[in-house]
């Protein structure tokens, strides 16, 4: 009996396994939605026996043997410059040849603008430059290129969606650049699903990569983004790739930043930052001056700081209007401020420093689309809304860096000397910050420096005391 029951355990066929394509977990069972990383549809049939995959076995020579590292030729790993110097000082310095970017971002922000740009000062260069477009058609991107002046003889445009056209134009076209838009809209015939599925992008990236890598072709491929503003199709597109930038803007302003979230050639805390209009795109060299109205000029509720956007700072001016309410619950209104630590900011202004805050309407807005959400943006929001409350003007000149604590102590930030460079090179000549933030001679010259240790004092020294009432 012992062996009839071990023969028929041997003639069972082995257990199919199922394996999630984002993170590699196993499951005994097919399900929707991955139990690890929770992504749905992400979940197939795992193929070799018993779920494991065969073993490789060694082949012939590699045609590239296995070399002393102090013999690797360097040269060809160097960054060659775009044309563009904001996306250049994303990149390390230009595109690598080899490498694939990967470009994301939400609808109408601007990447295929960008990229239309970059393709044709490299094709005024001299490069060849193949643009594959798998959304719109030749027209309307010719249109486009007439509107920013990207017209050029080596510049080659194509409208495929199927991954083996797209080769064979990569085959007759013998690029010097390649340029994707997007890799969700290509396909490939020998994969099932449409366009955008996790094994399609997952295939037509594989295949790109690899001519960009065999050929030296430096290769821009345009992701889509999900409505939570990740990266749109499977988790290994970001890891088969070498740089991952966002390209990032509100729809109403004409600001666009990008940022690398990935860079095996170059930092991670470099932002770019664009200007987009009609006429095309334009790198922004000194972008302060978009959020910033009025730097000297006495005008009540209103206080400037300096961000920074990696490692680049940015004077953003923060406005406040506090006004009687109407309503039992005054409305707290913000754009381009964080409505939790406005809320923290107006608690412990009504707590600590006695600002009558609880029967107004509060509303607080950045100039030009700019973002002040960083703890250190606290201390210039505070003063702006004490500035309000009395309808007192600050000091002329005066720049506010700090984080506001909820005991009303202003808290040391990162990077006071490269703010206060900035602010100083913008004719800024007082400086609210904490105590003990920066040495005597690492200030700028002609800066003054306003020590304080809380808040009250900040409201002290930036614009006398505020006004109690009853």
């Amino acid at each position: 009996m012992a062996s009839s029951s071990t023969a028929k355990r041997a003639e069972r066929p082995a257990r199919s396994s199922f394996r999630c394509a984002e993170c590699g977990w196993m499951a005994a069972k097919w399900v929707g939605r991955c139990g690890e990383c929770q992504a749905w549809g992400s979940v197939v049939a795992d193929t070799g026996p018993g779920g494991a995959a065969p073993r490789t076995v060694a082949t012939v020579p590699s045609r590239n043997p296995a070399q002393p590292i102090g013999e690797i030729d360097v040269e060809a790993a160097r960054a060659r410059p775009t044309g563009v110097d904001e996306l250049d000082r994303v990149l390390g310095g230009g595109l690598v040849a080899g490498a694939v970017v990967l470009l994301a971002g939400e609808p109408g922000v601007g990447k295929s603008t960008l990229l239309l740009d970059v393709a044709a000062r490299a094709a005024r260069g001299g490069r060849r430059v193949l643009y594959v477009t798998g959304e719109e058609s030749p027209g309307q991107v010719r249109l486009r290129a007439e509107r920013i002046r990207a017209l050029d003889p080596n510049l080659y445009l194509a409208a495929e969606s199927d991954l083996g056209a797209v080769l064979g134009h990569v085959d007759v076209v013998a690029p010097d650049l390649l340029v994707v838009d997007s890799v969700q809209t290509i396909a490939s015939s020998q994969i099932d699903g449409a366009p955008g599925g996790v094994g399609q992008v997952r295939e037509v990236a594989a295949a790109l990569i690899t001519v960009a890598k065999d050929r030296d072709i430096p290769t821009v491929l345009v992701g889509h983004v999900t409505k939570d503003g990740s990266i749109a199709g499977p988790r290994t597109l970001e890891h088969l790739v070498d740089v991952v930038c966002q390209f990032e803007g509100d729809r109403h302003s004409r600001l666009r930043l990008l940022r690398a979230t990935k860079n095996r050639y170059g930092p991670t805390d470099e932002v770019g930052c664009f200007d987009l209009s009609e006429t095309g795109i334009v790198g922004l060299t000194d972008p302060s001056g978009m959020f910033v109205s009025h730097i000297l000029n006495h005008v009540s509720g209103t206080c400037v700081t300096v961000t920074l956007e990696g490692r680049r700072p940015l004077a953003t001016e923060i406005q406040a209007l506090v006004a009687t309410s109407a309503m039992s619950n005054p409305r707290r209104t913000t754009s381009g401020v964080d409505s939790s630590r406005l809320a923290m900011v107006l608690a412990v202004l009504q707590r600590r420093v006695g600002a009558p805050l609880a029967d107004k309407d509060v509303y607080v807005s950045t100039v030009g689309g700019a973002r002040a959400v960083e703890p250190a943006c606290d201390l210039a929001l505070a003063l702006a809304v004490a500035s309000a409350v009395q309808d007192v003007p600050l000091l002329a000149g005066v720049v506010a860096l700090g984080e506001v604590g909820l005991a009303g102590e202003i808290r040391p930030i990162s990077g006071v000397s490269q703010r206060l460079s900035e602010a100083a090179r913008l004719g800024f000549t007082h400086a609210v910050v904490p105590v003990g933030s920066v040495e005597p001679s690492a200030l700028p010259a002609g800066m003054t420096l306003l020590e304080v240790a809380d808040l009250a004092d900040a409201v002290v020294v930036a614009s006398g005391p505020l006004v109690r009432t009853a």
